[in-house]
């Protein structure tokens, strides 16, 4: 059984990376991204959280993507006064993304995810030479 809480707990952190990496690919894709209209607000930047769930079959906890927050920072202001998006100042309002920030998260995150596939990859090792002793 605690091979199967093991493969199960892997997977759930899997999952919760796997969900962390889509968020933070918006996150990037919308960078540069403007309004549509003046006066109107960009994109703004989501944060996500892990939640700690109880898996009573499993006796054990496991890990799930929480909640997605927008980050209320202020956004990045250009002086662009020919854009279509500018206000009357001139000034363009892009999203509280830094870029920078977002690729070290997707690289911790791609770490986390490697983990846990070796995890995985461990304990299926584990199983088959369990089963060959089995055998022989």
């Amino acid at each position: 059984m605690d091979f199967i809480k093991t493969m199960a707990i892997a997977t759930s952190g899997l999952r919760a990376q796997a969900g962390r990496m889509r968020i933070i690919s918006e996150n990037i894709a919308n960078a540069d991204s403007t309004p549509q209209k003046s006066g109107a607000d960009p994109y703004r930047r989501k944060m996500m959280t892990f939640r700690s769930d109880f898996d009573r079959e499993l006796e054990a906890n496991t890990v799930s993507l929480g909640r997605v927050a927008t980050d209320g920072s202020d956004f990045r202001v250009k002086y662009e006064p020919g854009h279509p998006a500018a206000d009357a100042s001139g000034n363009v309002r892009y999203p509280n993304v830094n870029s920078l920030v977002e690729m070290t998260d997707m690289r911790e995150a791609q770490r986390s995810y490697e983990a846990n596939v070796n995890v995985i990859g461990a304990t299926r090792r584990m199983i088959q030479r369990t089963l060959d002793i089995l055998k022989a």
